[in-house]
């Protein structure tokens, strides 16, 4: 047990266990699983198990070194930071390519108080999987008490068009109706609802539309 603690020591350094790359994470998996079986199966010797451990603890090691001096070997181990939002538009085929939904991205806006994509210049998916976010600058907070500046109620914007289909629910909830939606699509220029990959409205009639054609775009690490 003393060894796996050095070993996690070892491996983590001084960043928290949500922030490790995959690999690390996977090394710290394997290594207590291999502890745990040692230690519920008595029939095991200890030895075996610490030279494991330590082989482990040292090829993680010797990993994280080499990714940090090779950028090649670096992009086969890792996940690169990936860009599935810009100027207020989901990027589908870049979503899809890390494997996300669409509920996924909304549930990690919200974690980030975020409800209009409207807002966003860029969102990025970095390598331990959580999402930056850098607003467009007339989005910027500010403190209106402070300005004595009246605002209304903040309206919720709705998924109204997700990956082609029409959101019938949704849409009543808006008092609209799909015809509505698609005279709507067609004003901003998508003759078909197919072009579209996702569109949120709220109450106000501000809707956000993200086709499906824009371009794919991966941050350098």
């Amino acid at each position: 047990m003393t060894l796996l603690l050095f070993s996690t020591l070892f491996i983590m350094g001084k960043r928290p266990i949500g922030e490790l790359p995959v690999f690390d994470f996977l090394s710290l998996i394997v290594i207590g699983a291999i502890v745990g079986a040692d230690i519920a199966d008595p029939n095991i010797e200890h030895l075996p198990t610490a030279f494991a451990v330590i082989i482990l603890a040292a090829l993680q090691r010797f990993v994280s070194e080499m990714i940090i001096k090779n950028k090649k070997f670096k992009k086969w181990v890792t996940f690169e930071p990936t860009i599935i939002i810009q100027d207020g538009q989901l990027i589908h085929k870049n979503i899809k390519k890390i494997k996300y939904s669409i509920d996924e991205v909304l549930m990690l806006l919200r974690e980030k108080d975020i409800f209009d994509i409207n807002t966003i210049e860029y969102g990025v998916i970095e390598s331990s999987g959580k999402l930056s976010i850098l607003k467009r600058t007339e989005y910027d907070e500010v403190i209106k008490r402070d300005m004595n500046i009246v605002t209304k109620k903040a309206s919720l914007p709705v998924a109204v068009v997700v990956e082609k289909e029409l959101q019938t629910e949704n849409i009543k909830r808006l008092n609209l109706n799909p015809e509505d939606i698609l005279k709507i699509l067609n004003k901003q220029g998508y003759s078909r609802v197919e072009d579209v990959f996702f569109a949120a409205m709220d109450s106000e009639g501000n809707i956000s539309i993200s086709p499906y054609q824009m371009e794919s775009d991966v941050l350098e690490p």
